[in-house]
């Protein structure tokens, strides 16, 4: 498995195949049979990774980030998709480690059975099953645990049934009819202003980054069991919540306003906590992060030469684990977790990044590693100038620090074989 990791890094964002991992035959023979043997699974990969996962969360208020996305999936929505939870450290940023995985294989003809088919067997109920996986990080010593998940995680039995140990924060999906006769997106027309507050939205299509400025409003809302489900499923007829919405004041020019109206089981009962939530739900796009450092510029998983009844979906598991740790080392890129080298990477690998950040490190400060050796922060700052960062303008990202790692792995096979 460490070999398989290796071999995973050093090719990151060219592809993959097992027989370019393996570097040759017996490294191809290696690979391929950890892959099929059937000791390993994506079940097994997840647990060793949750285990790891929960040795980083005691004490902490840990975000459950999770979310779907296709792998290979038609224009009719058919095909294989996967389903990862991640945990993110609500008030640093951190990327604590996975949680859990869900492959979602669809056939075709499932959505004219969806409305007489129980919630138990629809694809929704992973957003329920990611909550319950949550959990773990309660039982683990996690001061806290908030599944956070964007409008498709809008479903009315995930408030209800979600694990008592954990929250829920989502961006609400439908104007949903209220036990008082209004809609959910009116409800808060007549409430007054709560604050203000700035927020950096990123760069998405169509619009350019910008700094908006919201006005925010809380409150608490009762939402009305939907007309499709019974009372017989064990479902109340209406539960509980608090709605947070944040609303941009005097977006620019031909901009659309950004507005999120989020939906949670956290109280709110100042404005310094609805702004906690929407800081919250903004960490969210770490998740999106994610995907990309996956996908084509980076490890690129689509490409993947794998039959779907061969050993894919372990392929897609390692790789997300891989990913995993790249997204680590960008989110403690300044140090602010003052996280060790050991919680993400091998100890091991410490005298050859010593002696790579020596080569690395110029003569002005700008220019030398800021960070303690032995911190993960100082290995992040190597990978990044090894990816091309050059120490003066912007930060690291995801795909920067999965070149460097890459060219780390191949500097780190040179320095195995000095004295072959």
């Amino acid at each position: 498995r460490g070999f398989f990791y290796d071999r995973l890094v050093a090719y990151g964002g060219k592809g993959v195949s097992v027989r370019e991992l393996g570097g040759g035959r017996s490294g191809e023979m290696r690979i391929t049979r950890f892959l099929h043997n059937s000791k390993v699974t994506p079940a097994e990969m997840i647990e060793t990774a949750l285990a790891r996962t929960c040795t980083q969360v005691a004490g902490r208020h840990v975000l459950a980030i999770q979310d779907t996305s296709a792998l290979r999936v038609d224009a009719k929505g058919i095909g294989l998709s996967f389903h990862p939870v991640i945990a993110v450290d609500a008030n640093q940023g951190t990327v604590l480690g996975l949680v859990d995985n869900i492959f979602l294989s669809r056939l075709g003809g499932e959505r004219a059975s969806r409305k007489e088919r129980d919630f138990t067997e629809k694809d929704s109920h992973r957003w329920l099953d990611g909550a319950e996986r949550a959990s773990a990080l309660a039982e683990a010593g996690a001061a806290c645990v908030t599944v956070v998940e964007d409008r498709e995680g809008d479903i009315y039995e995930c408030f209800v049934f979600k694990p008592e140990n954990v929250e829920k924060l989502v961006r609400a999906g439908q104007d949903r009819a209220l036990a008082d006769g209004t809609p959910l997106f009116s409800k808060a027309d007549a409430w007054d202003e709560a604050g203000r507050m700035e927020v950096a939205l990123p760069a998405a299509p169509g619009r350019k980054a910008r700094t908006a400025e919201l006005s925010i409003k809380f409150g608490v809302v009762e939402i009305n069991r939907p007309a499709s489900r019974k009372a017989s499923d064990g479902l109340p007829k209406a539960v509980a919540v608090t709605l947070v919405i944040g609303q941009e004041i005097n977006p620019p020019e031909g901009q659309e306003a950004a507005t999120w109206f989020l939906l949670t089981t956290h109280r709110v009962t100042d404005i310094a906590a609805a702004r906690r939530i929407i800081d919250f739900y903004r960490l969210r796009w770490t998740i999106e992060q994610l995907f990309r450092t996956m996908k084509t510029k980076g490890f690129d998983v689509e490409a993947l030469s794998q039959e779907p009844d061969g050993p894919l979906e372990n392929l897609v598991t390692a790789i997300l684990i891989a990913a995993i740790r790249v997204m680590q080392l960008v989110s403690e890129r300044e140090g602010t977790a003052k996280r060790l080298l050991s919680d993400v990477l091998d100890p091991d690998d410490q005298p050859v990044l010593e002696r790579v950040c020596r080569s690395l490190e110029g003569k002005t400060a700008k220019q030398k590693n800021p960070h303690a050796p032995g911190s993960l922060a100082y290995a992040a700052w190597v990978f990044a100038r090894l990816g091309g960062w050059t120490g003066y303008y912007g930060k690291q990202g995801p795909i920067v620090m999965l070149r460097g790692l890459t060219q780390f792995h191949a500097i780190k096979r040179g320095w195995s074989l000095r004295d072959v």
